[in-house]
């Protein structure tokens, strides 16, 4: 988790150029200086009972932070020993301008530092990690709390970097805001999301046709339409094979349920269209229809993302796969797109040329020609369903009316607020969201 201001509904996540470009002009040794008591500060503030710390320091300026926070952390009265035989261990060996695998050399002082038994503190970004991608290609330090200047890096919000870097905490060094292109999107992006106006109908409220529900998976299409409708939506409808009619009847009380063949009547009457919760992967063909002969926003998951082509639509599109249906995507594996999120999402971006929302801790949306949004995420979400959750949420905001690429943001924030909302770090599952959606959205 991190820690600092989200007073706005986007917050600036630097790469490694960035801050560079932020830092120029400014007297370095000065910087070094404010940086390197800031860390020095944070320990002393978070370990008031320890007295013995060790270091491990790089010739940058990164080993220049952590060796005065060593020599304040000398000033006030504690001792620096042998990694194996402190309490604290400073992280200083690479900084942000740090990319590919460490040197065998470098490698044995992460090892050594992350078997030291005691609680590390990177200084700025664990070392090991890329600040700019969050990947990493070899050994990293495992940090219990990283101490990063002036603002957020992306190597600390992006997987598997983010993983690696424990409680974050920012701290300012006299540094003005400067431009990035990727951004977090905070718990704030909620007060985008349109409110109903006085003179509302249930249609101009946002009205959503949910495509799936086949026989075994009716569970998927009943959580896509009740998150839609505790998104606010006014109005949702359920096409399903007529074997699963029975099962959304008993289930689903508010939404319209018609067989799949009614399904161009039904689309007359959405504003956007969830395609694929449970729908099972014999009907390709009827999705790209409805992507190719409808000019209705879309949101597009699970089984109609199962060889998905390209295709050219003005209409606003998001797609919302987890690591493995990405990487089916575009011939990868899953755990390549676990090691390579931003260049993952990137690559499906310009393949698909619509809003790509990449599932997991600290999911990622994507757009052509913008930059990348971090958008939260849970441990708690890693449970059946969820996606289902999030699909309904999306589909939600498009219907009514919201910029595809903020809509998925703030449906991915809602989510991970909602899981927040529950109260169960313990065996939540996805319909535990629903009740939850409404007092997040209406915060």
């Amino acid at each position: 988790m991190s820690r600092g201001s989200a007073s706005e509904p986007l917050e600036p996540l630097y790469t490694a150029a960035e801050m560079l470009a932020t830092e120029e002009g400014h007297d370095a040794g000065e910087l070094m200086q404010r940086a390197g008591r800031a860390v020095g500060d944070e320990i002393l503030a978070r370990f008031p009972e320890a007295r013995t710390f060790a270091g491990v320091y790089g010739r940058g300026a990164n080993g220049g932070d952590g060796k005065i926070a060593a020599e304040l952390l000398r000033s006030a009265g504690w001792e620096e020993r042998s990694l194996g035989d402190a309490e604290v261990v400073i992280d200083a060996l690479f900084g942000t301008g740090f990319r590919g695998a460490p040197r065998e050399d470098a490698e044995q002082q992460i090892r050594a530092v992350n078997e030291a038994g005691a609680a590390v503190v990177a200084v700025d970004i664990p070392s090991g990690v890329d600040a700019s991608t969050g990947e990493v290609p070899g050994g990293a330090v495992r940090a219990a709390l990283t101490v990063t200047f002036h603002g957020r890096k992306v190597g600390h919000e992006v997987g598997p970097g983010r993983f690696r870097c424990g409680e974050v905490v920012v701290t300012p060094i006299g540094l003005e805001a400067g431009p990035t292109e990727n951004s977090v999107a905070t718990r704030e992006i909620l007060r985008l999301v349109p409110r109903r106006g006085a003179e509302e109908t249930k249609y101009t409220a946002g009205s959503v046709l949910v495509v799936g529900g086949s026989p075994g998976m009716t569970g998927a299409a009943c959580l896509t339409a009740e998150a839609a409708f505790r998104a606010d939506a006014g109005y949702v409808a359920v096409v399903a094979p007529k074997e699963s009619l029975p099962v959304l009847e008993a289930r689903l009380l508010e939404a319209v349920k018609r067989p799949l063949e009614e399904v161009w009547d039904a689309v007359g009457r959405a504003s956007a269209l969830a395609l694929g919760p449970g729908l099972g992967r014999e009907h390709t063909d009827l999705i790209r229809r409805l992507l190719t002969e409808t000019d209705l926003p879309v949101v597009v998951d699970a089984d109609a993302l199962h060889e998905l082509g390209t295709v050219e639509r003005s209409a606003p599109t998001v797609l919302t796969p987890h690591s493995g249906e990405l990487g089916r995507l575009l011939g990868e594996e899953a755990a390549w797109v676990e090691s390579h999120r931003l260049e993952a999402l990137g690559r499906a971006v310009e393949r698909f040329r619509c809003v790509v929302l990449l599932k997991g801790t600290g999911t990622l949306v994507g757009a052509p020609g913008e930059g990348v949004l971090v958008c939260g995420g849970s441990p708690r979400l890693a449970t059946a369903g969820t996606g289902d959750v999030l699909t309904g949420i999306v589909a939600a905001l498009l219907a009514k009316g919201m910029e595809p690429r903020l809509a998925a943001a703030a449906a991915a924030r809602a989510q991970t607020e909602a899981a927040m909302e529950t109260g169960r770090a313990v065996g939540m599952v996805a319909s535990d969201l629903l009740d939850a959606l409404p007092r997040v959205l209406d915060a």
